[in-house]
């Protein structure tokens, strides 16, 4: 008789949980979308037509270090006869700031070619906690004879990077695949930058 009450209580338990879970799950909508309107964490997702006034101030990206700025520099080495270079010397970012630069390709060569870049950076602690969101590195390109090329490099530094870097050095090395000339210098893979950076 015992058993059986014990059997009889623990269904009761087990229900009233069941009921417990399936009342949480059909109030998680909601209570997601309320925390959404609070935070501005959805906001990016909304057509203009749907925010209210369509002047509302977009909430501020809290992951971004505005106590801190660094300078990037860019740095562009072409082994072979093409031309490649920033299309800015340097910007000056907060950690955390999506940053967006154009790099420029001109194939004056009068044959097709393909090509890659290959990154590297300076000082070397920075290329864990430079995040290329997109890069033309990611891809080899093929471009015929003096076809010109402009390709974004989109990053975001890491607030985690140390404070004592204040500058960092992206340079990249264009090499044609399958080329003549060596694709990168031993400096390129190690992340050390030749002598010339940013000149």
């Amino acid at each position: 008789m015992n058993l059986r009450r014990e059997n009889v209580r623990m269904v009761g338990k087990l229900a009233v949980v069941a009921a417990g879970m399936f009342a949480f799950g059909y109030a998680l909508v909601p209570i997601y979308k309320a925390i959404c309107e609070m935070t501005g964490i959805n906001i990016l997702a909304l057509g203009e037509k749907d925010i209210p006034g369509a002047k509302v101030k977009l909430a501020a990206n809290t992951q971004v270090d505005t106590s801190r700025t660094i300078t990037v520099e860019f740095d562009a080495n072409a082994r072979g006869p093409w031309e490649f270079k920033p299309a800015q010397r340097s910007v000056q970012v907060h950690p955390g700031e999506l940053t967006t630069v154009m790099y420029e390709f001109q194939n004056i060569q009068n044959r097709r070619m393909s090509a890659q870049a290959i990154p590297s950076y300076a000082p070397q602690q920075a290329s864990t906690h430079f995040n290329k969101i997109e890069c033309f590195c990611f891809n080899q390109y093929t471009l015929e004879p003096g076809e010109k090329k402009t390709w974004p490099v989109a990053f975001i530094i890491d607030p985690k990077l140390s404070k004592d870097v204040r500058t960092i050095t992206l340079s990249y090395t264009f090499f044609e695949v399958g080329g003549k000339t060596p694709a990168a210098p031993v400096a390129a893979a190690t992340g050390i930058i030749k002598a010339g950076v940013g000149s």
